[in-house]
């Protein structure tokens, strides 16, 4: 029995002895350390996220065989030579921008005065709780809310009747869609405000208080340019997830076509694969464009 333990505390000794010469060499080579830990993240971003984006790209040069339904791996512009010189394709990507453009603009307006209320109004024991409601319908399936709002805004239906009677609410269509993905993007909006006031310190409403400046002003001078990068992050989302949104539009927008509609159909009934690709590309393009332009406002730290 003496003997068995001695050889096993020997063979621990033996396989401590090189994890513990490794762990001091790692210890010495920060830069190698910190590479073991970043090789697996970076290597499923660049895998799964970005082989995904250089696949869409690659895919959006090839063609269909308008007889056999085949794709042509040649590669052509032709699929974006149509989306610009085609005016359906423009009027579509036009709206959509418009839509999410609404969407966020809608978002903000509502997510300011309930973040500065979270944040600078509300005692500090209720501030969780208002956190909590806020992220409360993000628990709730996205078809379960899409479809919710489809029953209030049927024809006869809550909205009609609360609007005096049928016929009198928005009913199915483009108002519709704004209205829905504005209350479903809205959390995305208020979490970075509140995040952005919080870091306000209450001082500076003071002594704009202290200095005689209204609220007006002080909301202007003092909150908006401290908050601008918070409104800017909230935007990201808000106007990247309306852009591509294809399901909320099929549920209440009626005939209105947004790009993400477009992409689906020729996903599925059309079965033209390079087309959707090349549609797709239009908001990751615009979204590229939004990110550079904003990148100096600091509002990507604020993600």
């Amino acid at each position: 029995m003496t003997s068995t333990l001695q050889r096993s505390a020997g063979g621990a000794s033996a396989v401590r002895g090189p994890v513990r010469r490794l762990s001091a060499w790692l210890h010495r080579h920060a830069g190698v350390r910190l590479a073991a830990l970043l090789t697996a993240p970076l290597l499923w971003l660049v895998v799964a996220y970005l082989g995904s984006l250089a696949v869409l790209l690659v895919s959006a040069l090839w063609t269909v065989n308008g007889f056999t339904g085949a794709v042509v791996h040649q590669p052509t512009l032709d699929n974006f030579r149509t989306i610009l010189s085609d005016e359906v394709y423009r009027a579509v990507t036009l709206r959509s921008v418009g839509v999410a453009a609404a969407v966020t603009a809608i978002d903000a307006l509502i997510a300011l005065p309930m973040a500065f209320y979270m944040a600078k109004v509300a005692r500090p024991r209720y501030r969780r709780w208002l956190v909590v409601a806020i992220l409360t319908p993000l628990w709730a399936s996205y078809l379960v809310k899409a479809y919710a709002w489809r029953v209030l805004l049927a024809n006869g239906g809550p909205v009609d009747w609360l609007l005096g009677g049928p016929g009198n609410g928005p009913g199915y269509g483009l108002t519709a869609t704004v209205l829905v993905l504005a209350y479903l993007w809205l959390p995305y909006m208020i979490l970075p405000i509140y995040a952005g006031l919080e870091r306000l310190p209450d001082s500076l409403l003071e002594a704009s208080g202290d200095l005689g400046a209204r609220a007006g002003r002080t909301l202007r001078a003092v909150v908006l340019p401290v908050i601008v990068p918070s409104v800017i992050a909230g935007s990201i989302f808000t106007f990247s997830l309306s852009l591509g949104d294809y399901i909320t539009v099929q549920i209440v927008g009626g005939k209105t076509q947004l790009i993400g509609n477009l992409v689906y159909a020729n996903i599925g009934a059309a079965n033209n694969l390079p087309f959707a690709a090349a549609l797709a590309t239009i908001p990751v393009l615009i979204m590229v464009i939004y990110l550079v332009a904003v990148r100096r406002s600091g509002a990507l730290e604020e993600l």
